[in-house]
């Protein structure tokens, strides 16, 4: 009656898990929740939700999620499916591929940059254009 259920990982994306300033990983991860990274990262990052870089955190590395805050450095490639938001103190370097961009004054990009649409918008007009031709 007063047994609780484990939660799922869509449960979990409203939570962040977070990796402190002076913490280094050599690796990759894998998470379906939101993350700040402070320490630092060498290796790969995948994930469904947000990923934040603070001022003191760095990825050398690829990086695949949904929403990006970068503060800190970023040397790799990196892909947002939503919105990739960089602070006045990020250091960007590498391929940048993103629905939306936002680059506060400051901020040191030096990255090749694609903006595509979101993948369903894509799917929608691929669709439109093979019925007007058919």
């Amino acid at each position: 009656m007063f047994e609780k259920s484990p939660k799922s990982y869509t449960d979990l994306l409203g939570k962040t898990n977070r990796i402190v300033e002076g913490t280094s990983i050599k690796g990759d991860i894998v998470s379906p929740a939101d993350f700040r990274l402070d320490g630092h990262l060498v290796g790969n990052f995948h994930s469904k939700g947000k990923i934040v870089i603070g001022p003191a955190g760095s990825v050398t590395g690829d990086i695949i999620c949904k929403n990006a805050d970068i503060e800190g450095k970023f040397h790799g490639k990196i892909q947002v499916q939503e919105i990739l938001n960089i602070k006045s103190k990020a250091h960007i370097q590498g391929e940048v591929i993103c629905g939306k961009l936002s680059v506060e004054p400051g901020a040191e990009f030096s990255a090749s940059c694609v903006m595509k649409p979101h993948v369903k918008n894509m799917i929608t007009n691929e669709q439109s254009t093979e019925e007007k031709t058919a």
